[in-house]
Order: C-alpha cells, then structure tokens, then sequence
C-alpha cells in the first residue's frame, strides 16, 4: 500500500476493511494519539482532526442555541416510543445542521441516559427515563434510533449510553461503590442497556465515575462479558470527564497512572475524556504504559480500529462524507410543533376531582368522573372535575415560583423560544382573564449600622443582553465590569425565594439574581440560577445571640453557597468574605409575603393555577442529590394561601423529580405534574388545563408518601431493599404508571396464549367517554408461585393508543417467554420457572383492570449442587449486613461485612449436599471470622482469618464438616474478611 492514500476508500467496500486499510496506514505514534478525546488530524492520509462527545440528552446542548425538548424523565413520562424517535431524529438532524456551521459540534452524541431511577433524591433523575428496565429500554431504543437515522449503513449521529453502570447517587459519586448482587445486575441494571443495544442503534457506552462492587466501572469486566456479547457490531466506550485520572487520585485504586490507564484500556475503554484538550497528559501516560509492558499494541489498536469505525459509520471516510452531510433543518415549524407535543405528551394528571360545598367530593359520593356529561362544560355542575378549564370567560389567576418561568437544565441547549405557563394561558385564554402573582417574599437587608443592601441600576449588562445571553442566560453571572452592590440609607427592595433545605435565591428589582463573581463581589448580573458551580445561591445563618427567632426580620449572617464565605460591606461594595468572623450581620426586612400576593390573586379569580416545583441547578442535579421528597416550604405556604383563598385551586408541580405531597393530594381538587417541558412547555401546559388535549402522561417512577418509604441512598439492591413498584411493599402516594385523561375507558376481551417461546397477549380497550384521547395500556407479568422473591408485577409491554369517543381498539402484544424469568444464582442462568403466571392490563402498576392466567413450560428450580461447584459468595439467596466487594482488580466478587464491627450475614436456600462430603473450603482474604451453619443454628465450620498479605491475597482455608441433605446454608462473616467461595470436598 501506499502511504499517501486519502481515507475515502471505495465505499462499497465492507466497512471493517475500510477500517483495517486505514488502521494500516497510520504509525504506531498515530494511532496512540488517537485514544485522546480529542484527536489530532493526519494531513498524509488526509485525516481529519475528530472528537468524541457531544451533549444531546433532549436537544442539542452547550452549543448555543437549539431547539429544545422536554427533559428525559418527561420523554420517559410520555410512555411514547414513536415520539421519542422522532425527538431523537430532530435532534440529530439539528446536530448536522449545527456542524455544517460550527465544526465544534461533535457527531459523536453522549446520549441518551439509561439509568434507572429507583431512588428519587438521586440527584441525575432528570436524565434518566424511569425506574423500570423495560420502559427505560423502549424509550432509549426509540431516541437511539432517531439519533441514528433509518440508512442501512450510515448513521446520522452516532449515540453513546449514560452511564455503565448502576450510578446514580452524585454524593462522593467518584468514590462511593453500589453493591450489585448477580439477581439485580441481569434482572435490572443490565436490561436498560441490552435493548437499545441488541436493536443496533447505539455506537457505545461510557462508563461512570462510580465502583460498583469495589471496583471503579471504567476497568468493569461486564463491558467484555456482557455488553460487547449483545451485537456484532463495534462499540466505542468513551471515558467519563476525568474518570480515568480518578482510579489513580480520588479512588486511589491504583499507584500510578499508567497503571489506571492501561488497566481501562483493557478493560475496553477506547477514548479518554481527561485533562481537557490537552492530550499530553493521557498521551504521555498511555507512551509509558506501552513502553512498560502494561499493554500492547493490539491494546491500542483494538481501540482505534473502533473509533474509526464509528467515523466511517458517519460518513467522514466518503468522498461526499456520506448521505446525511447535507442535512440542514433547524429549529424548523416541524421541530417547534415537535417541540409542543412532546411537551403536551410529558404532562401527567395525577388527580382530578369535583368541588362540592365543602371541597373534593370524594369518589363514592359521586358519579364516573369519565362519563360524558360530567365532561360537559359548565362549571356550575357540583359533580364535574375541576379540569379542564371552562372557555367561558371566568378569569384564571397564575400563581407561584414558576407560573412565568421556563427553566432549562444542565444539559439544554439555549432557548430559541420560550413560552412559560403564564405565557401558554394568557395565549390561550386572553391576556384580560389572566392574572399573575409571583409569590416571591419581597425584603430588604439592613445593616447593623442601618443602611440597606442596594443595587445599583442600570449597569454594563444592558449593553450585552440578547447577545452572549442568548448563548448562555447565566454568562453575566461572571461578569466583574458590573457594579457590585452598595449599601445606603434607601437601599433596594429584593425578591427573596426559599429553594428548599435552607437554600434561597435573591432577585433584584430588574430581574437580574445576585450572583457572585471570581473577584468576590457580590452583583445583579445572572438572568438564571446556574453554571457547574452556582454563584446565585445563598443560606441565612443566625447570627450568635439571634438563634431561635423568626428567620426574618432578626439578625442572620448571609453565606454564599457557591463559595463558601460570607457576605460584608465594604467601602468598595458588597463582597464575601472569607471568613465568619467579618461577615455582616443582616436584619430580614420583609415588605410582603409572597403567600399575601397569592392570596390577593387567588380571591379574585374564578380559578387558580398555581406552578410549583424546582429550578433544575438548585436542590438535586448533577454533583447534587436532594435532602428530602418534601416540596419546599415556601412553595407549600403558596399552595395553601392560594386554596384558602379560593378552593377552585389545581396544583402544578413542574419538577426533574417526584415530590412527597400527601396533603396537597389529599386537599386540592387537581393535582398536575410535569418534567420541565423546554421551549413549549407553557404552550403545552395551556392547551392540557383548556381541555384542547386530554393529559395521557403517565408517571415513569413511585411517588412515595413520605421520605421514611425510601431506602439508602446507597442501596442498589432493588430486590432486598423492597424498592420501586417492582417490590415496595407500602401504599405509594402515585404509583408507577399512574395518570389520569379526561374521558374513560374500558378494558375488555383479555387473552394470552403461549405458543413456543412468545406469550401473545389480546385486549379491546374502549373510549367510553365524551373526547377523543390517548390511552396508555400497561401490560403486566406476574408468577402465581415464585420459588424465590419476584416482583409484585413487572411491566412486559405497552402501547399509547389514540381512541375516538364511543370507538375500541384492538391490540396484541408479542411478550417473549423469556421476559418472564430470573436470574438463578444457584445455577448461573437465566431461568424460567414452570407454573401458572398472571398476565394482567391496566392503567397503572396499581390500576389493573383485567387479568388472565397462563400456563408456562419452564425448568423447574432445582437445589444447588454444592458438591460440584460450591458456591459463588456473591450469589446469596438474602443478605443482612454485607457489600459485595472486588475479588481481584479485573474480574470476579466477593463479600465482605458493611461494617466489620457488626457481623454480616448470608443465606444460600436450597443446598444439596452429597453423601460423603466431609470437608467444607473458603477462598478468603483480609482478616475476621467465617462460620458455617444450618438455619436451626447448627454450626458446621468455623474458620479464623489471619491477615496475610492485604484485601486480594486470597486464600483456601478447610475444616471438617458433617454430611448434610438440602439444607439452606447460613453464613456469618467478622471483621474485615472477604469471602469470595465457598466449597465442599467429598
């Protein structure tokens, strides 16, 4: 071959041969400076300069503006395949649109996240789809297939999976380790992954800055054994930012970095997000481990060879660079309209009731609410649900924190066009029927000498709003040509707003937030709360001597969240001081209440809306998990104003997560919720409360009653923690899959037969109501007579149908057999029990309105044959007290006690012992006690650990044992020993 070749080989050639021919041509040299992010290009063959990595979770991100569509749990919300698709192909066509201006925008697209979200304080929820694998897996497969265009062999964009694996909890989100034992890996985290991935939509993965079982998920050895296993086709597994600095500094897992470097290159990690675009550093690390010894080149070239592929999948190797160069629609009528329905589709009713004299009547004092002349339109009628909303001409009063805002999260892009719910109902219901009260506390600080905090107007922002605003609504934040504030006798009246956890936002009286800036003066420069450090936030703290009284109107020190110092004046301005000691005492002077101005609005309308909820940078996000379900007490006291006003009072909460609001669900007669539905989400909002669509969101996650129904921010184990509508064991205050419509239906003719290896399952559903809406039909497996604990119901299937008034509508649903099994740990597969299920459809996960049983032909569970195999630590039956840990730094699990003060305890159900067995083995390292015993108590080993040699210097210890029959095996685990094996000699 030639070395002057261009890349553009004939394009009907086999893609793997066009890689081979290029990997060919580059030097060894070249090819190690291909595993940075960013890689440089090689004029002699007439490569291109490349990165991987471009932020596209529901739009086009941190690229300037895009349009920009509901966040992911509210994509998942929708419970909307087909739309999703075709959000994913707007996406990624907006994606090439952008590039052919701006070759910054990378093809490459870290999205979407398919986390699961079984605990809602986590503080990424937002990213995610839902807490249920099958969800999540037909949302992802559904965006990852619009993401990568429909063409037999070129991708569009080229999609990446968040994040492998079992990562959700952001505190010490780098160090912190989930215990993932074998039944939750194969029965849960893995299925959100394996979908999209067997559909041949995603390009790869990238695996997340946590450990799970000990060991950091950028050397995982479930990227080779399982992922890699699920297609034939090349993934690219892209690092985390910085993740693999980590496994040698913040993880400390191994001593040096070419250590941490070769071990992930491995472990299959192809390209190295770290340090930036400075590739020297990772360069120079991966130069060294080469020259070590600690890889190959076929390490090397391995990773390459799947980079270029993914490049030649996009068309860069063609002579026209492939049949999506030319794509240019952006931001077109089709996306906004795209825009809106996704938004509209997200939105989920979660209670709907009438008003009689008293308040809510309740369900058994009244007739169907779906039936359709309880649908009728006069809002004189005691027994019609409050929504929707009367066109007749009755004024609305919108009211709350973010009746007027349009909030966007880390991951947006900027706002094309906004339309906030004050905006969407002034529109559709007339600018002279709708009123608006923010319900911000209205305060002046005062000084302990007496002057007052003030703003000064006007100021060098003006000058530059609309313009780098309209890239980033937080760029003024840093901004030090602003004037800081002063302090003087008038000073100015601030918008104070209580965020929740003692955390507040301060607003001056042109709108701009006090932010602070990197020279510490404090200023009015930011439009939004935001950045990956919020500079906008603030806590009072009471100031010694003042502790116990009311929080405003005494003397607090105000300290600045974002940097830690307090706030003083000076005689150069308001700044923060870097320690307590100077900071200024500040009297909270409130001028008005926010809940008066509510009150004041909601008493004069015929119907109040009031919007509640979260701004996606405060109070649970990305480094950030939340506290409690509890919705902030600011926001409560608006609600309550605002319904002791006037009881015609419906509550919107537009959130990134579920909130805990047992009173209000319990008080108002309409009850809303909503992920923040980007730039139609007012628009969206509007035409749900008027009745021009019937609501068909339904929720992708439990809303809990309380913070007391959740478990550990760190426990994983779905299965022993009785977590998400799979297991919960409580009454959840909305239950997974939960939304109402404004019409009814009914669920009719329930079949399923089993024919080979599918269940195929039939029903009618009808629109017994007056309007034309969307249905979102459940469908639900459940084992009559599980050998081992299974869930309640798991969600198999599902369809959102459209059904006309009086119309039905047939459907059938394909349900693998398969779908119903388990993860045997006593045997190492994935098994199918015989016996009798339950095939069950409804409208929610508690709503099931049919049922019928089938018959299945499975293999029946047999008992462990310890004789033979003994048995895995980690494949426990049921645990009390124990994590499982990393075996060794590359491969294999053991278990050791979560606290080696307190014993640690396993259960394994079922084992077979073999006549002659006389000896009992345990493969252990570290230090402690191990003791064998029968569920009666009858000890039949006990084995002293001594410390030898550190966590991985594993050992076999034997001792005597007496015979046994099919025992459930018991073992007791001191101290800090970790077991990874127990066997039984004969």
């Amino acid at each position: 071959m030639t070395a002057h070749r261009p890349p553009f080989r004939d394009p009907a050639l086999p893609v793997a041969s066009r890689v081979d021919d290029l990997l060919d041509r580059l030097t060894a040299d070249e090819r190690l400076a291909l595993l940075h992010q960013f890689t440089p290009g090689v004029d002699r063959i007439g490569l291109a300069a490349f990165r991987t990595g471009q932020e596209a979770l529901h739009g086009v991100a941190w690229m300037g503006p895009a349009t920009v569509f509901p966040q992911s749990v509210g994509l998942g919300a929708s419970w909307h395949p087909e739309l999703v698709r075709r959000v994913g192909e707007a996406v990624s066509r907006e994606a090439r649109a952008m590039r052919a201006k701006d070759d910054r925008v990378g093809l490459n697209v870290w999205a979407p996240t398919v986390n699961l979200l079984r605990n809602p304080l986590w503080g990424r929820g937002e990213e995610g789809y839902a807490e249920d694998p099958t969800l999540t897996a037909a949302i992802a497969t559904a965006y990852t297939r619009g993401l990568r265009g429909d063409h037999p062999v070129y991708w569009r964009t080229a999609p990446v999976l968040k994040h492998w694996l079992a990562h959700n909890n952001e505190a010490a989100r780098d160090t912190s380790s989930a215990s993932v034992r074998p039944r939750v890996l194969h029965e849960y985290d893995l299925r959100a992954f394996r979908g999209p991935v067997e559909a041949g939509a995603v390009a790869g993965v990238m695996p997340a800055y946590n450990l799970v079982n000990g060991r950091p998920n950028h050397l995982s050895p479930y990227l080779e054994e399982e992922l890699r296993t699920w297609t034939d086709q090349e993934l690219l597994v892209c690092s985390d930012a910085g993740a693999p600095s980590n496994l040698a500094d913040s993880q400390g897992y191994f001593a040096t970095h070419e250590e941490a470097v070769a071990a992930s290159l491995r472990a299959g990690v192809d390209s190295f997000t770290d340090h930036g675009t400075d590739t020297s550093v990772i360069l120079g690390r991966l130069r060294r481990a080469l020259e070590a010894g600690l890889i190959e080149q076929s390490d090397v070239d391995r990773a390459v060879r799947r980079q270029l592929t993914v490049r030649c999948l996009l068309g860069e190797f063609d002579p026209d660079l492939g049949p999506y160069a030319a794509e240019d629609r952006f931001d077109t009528a089709e996306h906004r309209e795209l825009a809106r329905e996704a938004a509209e589709a997200a939105i989920v009713l979660l209670r709907n009731e009438p008003l009689g004299p008293g308040g809510p009547v309740p369900r058994d004092e009244r007739l169907d609410s779906g039936g359709p002349e309880l649908l009728g339109r006069s809002p004189e009628r005691p027994d019609r649900p409050l929504l929707p909303l009367a066109d007749d001409g009755r004024r609305i009063a919108v009211v709350g924190l973010l009746a007027d805002a349009c909030k966007l999260d880390w991951y947006s892009g900027s706002l094309i066009h906004r339309s906030s719910p004050l905006d969407g109902l002034r529109e559709r219901f007339g600018a002279d029927r709708v009123t608006f009260a923010e319900g911000v506390d209205r305060v002046r600080l005062r000084t302990a000498s007496g002057t007052v905090l003030r703003v000064p107007e006007g100021g060098a922002a003006d000058a530059v709003r609309g313009t780098e605003v309209a890239l980033d609504p937080a760029l003024l934040a840093g901004r030090t040509d602003l004037p800081p504030l002063t302090a003087d006798a008038e000073g100015s009246e601030l918008a104070l707003v209580d965020r929740g956890d003692g955390v507040l936002t301060l607003r001056a009286p042109d709108g701009r937030y006090l932010s602070v800036a990197e020279d510490g003066f404090v200023r009015a420069s930011a439009d939004e709360p935001g950045g990956w450090v919020v500079q906008e936030t603030f806590r009072l703290e009471a100031h010694e001597g003042h502790a116990g009284r009311e929080e405003h109107g005494n003397r607090h020190l105000l300290l600045h969240l974002g940097t830690g110092g307090y706030v003083s004046v000076a005689a150069d301005g308001v700044k923060v001081a870097a320690d307590r000691e100077s900071a200024e005492p500040f009297t909270v002077e409130v001028i008005e209440r926010g809940e008066e101005a509510v009150a004041r609005a909601a008493a004069g309308a015929d119907t109040v809306i009031v919007v509640a909820g979260n701004d996606p940078h405060i109070n649970g996000r990305e480094t950030e998990d939340r506290t409690t379900l509890a919705l902030p007490a600011h926001q409560e006291r608006l609600w309550r104003a605002a319904h002791a006003a006037n009881p015609r009072t419906a509550l919107v909460l537009v959130s990134s997560y579920p909130y805990a609001v047992p009173e209000a669900a319990a008080t108002l007669p309409a009850l809303l919720w909503t992920a923040h539905g980007g730039q139609a989400a007012g628009t969206a909002l509007a035409r749900i409360l008027a009745g021009d669509v019937s609501p068909a969101g339904r929720l992708p996650q439990t809303w809990y009653a309380a913070d007391e129904d959740l478990p550990d921010m760190l426990d994983y184990d779905v299965i022993g923690g009785r977590q998400t509508y799979l297991y919960f064991d409580g009454t959840p205050l909305f239950p997974f899959g939960h939304g109402l419509s404004y019409t009814s239906f009914a669920y009719e003719e329930l079949t399923a037969a089993v024919d080979g290896g599918t269940v195929t399952v039939s029903c009618t559903v009808a629109n017994t109501g007056a309007l034309t809406a969307d249905e979102v039909i459940q469908v639900y497996a459940r084992v009559v007579a599980p050998s081992v604990p299974r869930p309640h119901r798991e969600l198999v299937a599902h369809a959102r149908v459209g059904i006309a008034p009086g119309a039905s509508t047939a459907l059938s649903f394909e349900v693998p057999v398969a779908v119903l099994g388990y993860w045997d740990v006593a045997h190492g597969r994935w098994t199918v029990e015989p016996g009798p299920y339950e095939i069950q459809v409804g409208a929610s996960a508690a709503d099931i309105r049919r049922t019928v049983r089938v018959e299945v032909a499975g293999e029946a569970p047999g008992p462990r044959p310890v004789l033979v195999e003994g048995l895995a630590a980690a494949d426990y039956d049921g645990q009390s007290g124990t994590v499982i840990v990393d075996r060794t730094k590359v491969s294999g699990d053991a278990v050791t006690p979560a606290d080696p003060d307190v014993d640690g305890r396993l259960v394994y159900r079922a084992c077979e012992f073999a006549d002659g067995v006389s000896e009992a083995a345990v493969t252990v390292a570290g230090e402690g006690t191990v003791e064998l015993s029968l569920a009666d108590g009858t000890l039949l080993a006990r084995f002293e650990v001594e410390p030898t040699g550190g966590p991985y210097a594993y050992r076999t210890l034997v001792a005597p044992v007496l015979a046994q029959d099919v025992v459930d095996l018991r073992v007791a685990l001191r101290g800090r020993v970790r077991l990874a094996h127990v066997g039984f000699v004969g």
